[in-house]
């Protein structure tokens, strides 16, 4: 048993504790190096990832915190909205909200005093959650039920949830970032709603606002038709009417050159053979009166229409 302690025992055991004197920093954490309690050096493994060397335990301890991005979620918190009414302070509706946090420690600084402060990453929620929890009431509990449904509904919604986690958040030195940043070495990135959830009651009001919206829209966008309808209708008759005016311009043009270029086709031909042309002009009424006419005609051999056949045109 001597020879087993001596020769195989001991050797490992002071293998092992020559071991603990290496440590390795991962690309996603801070190692943080105290001794006897008191700290050392607290290196990122975002700039100090690799393989380290400290004194042996007990006498040099490594601690291991996360350095990227991590969440909780916030209990849910009941609160009561105010009435839409600017003048009136008195409540509207009861929901429940519930809403998340994303948080990280962004450098070796504030990972030394996340370690002073709260210690681990369990820890977060547990002091954390009272404060956000506070404050997620006081804000919400301060809008009406229409403007918490315009964060998820309307064309800025972006723009009206970035106003809404600012408002959560506060800026400047009394913000309750920079005040987490300052006490606890946590930099939060996101408080943001998860849910809105609503009584029976309070969904029915919901959806007849929501449908009220749509309809709103779609009257909108139906009235915008109309209006384009109408005024391509009336391009449309505009042309309609020019291209008309221009067709019977165009017709009568075309019809006084052709009586212009018919009188001077007659009149040429008059000038050539006038006695003809009179003859012509006399079957011509001979055949407008006897054209469709079932009437006798008593008339002198002397009339003007007989001397077609008394006298018919000379060669």
């Amino acid at each position: 048993m001597s020879w087993f302690l001596k020769y195989l025992f001991l050797p490992v055991l002071l293998l092992l504790w020559a071991r603990s004197a290496c440590y390795v920093v991962d690309f996603g954490e801070f190692a943080y190096v105290t001794r006897f309690g008191e700290r050392v050096v607290t290196r990122d493994g975002a700039t100090e990832a690799g393989l380290y060397f400290k004194m042996p335990w007990p006498v040099d301890s490594v601690l291991r915190v996360d350095r990227r991005l991590q969440s909780f979620d916030l209990p849910a918190v009941e609160v009561l909205t105010r009435n839409p009414d600017p003048n009136s302070q008195a409540i509207d509706k009861t929901l429940t909200v519930d809403a998340f946090v994303t948080w990280r420690i962004p450098d070796a600084e504030a990972a030394d005093q996340f370690i002073r402060s709260v210690g681990t990453a369990e820890q977060v929620k547990r002091i954390l959650a009272p404060q956000f929890t506070g404050r997620l009431a006081a804000v919400v509990g301060a809008l009406s039920l229409d403007q918490l449904i315009a964060v998820s509904t309307d064309a800025q919604a972006d723009a009206r949830t970035a106003e809404l986690q600012t408002r959560l958040l506060g800026t400047g030195e009394t913000g309750l970032v920079e005040k987490l940043r300052r006490d606890y070495g946590i930099e939060i990135v996101t408080f943001r709603l998860r849910r809105l959830s609503f009584p029976e009651a309070v969904r029915t009001s919901i959806y007849e606002r929501i449908r009220s919206e749509r309809g709103q829209m779609a009257a909108k966008e139906e009235n915008k038709g109309r209006v384009q309808a109408t005024k391509l209708l009336a391009e449309a008759d505009r042309d309609r009417r020019k291209i008309e005016a221009d067709a019977r311009a165009k017709k009568t043009e075309l019809e006084g050159k052709a009586d212009t270029d018919a009188d001077r086709i007659r009149n040429e031909a008059h000038a050539k053979d006038p006695d003809f042309y009179a003859f012509l002009q006399r079957l011509k009424a001979l055949q407008a009166v006897m054209a469709d006419s079932k009437d006798t005609l008593l008339l002198s051999l002397n009339h003007d229409l007989f001397k077609l056949m008394k006298e018919p045109p000379k060669k």
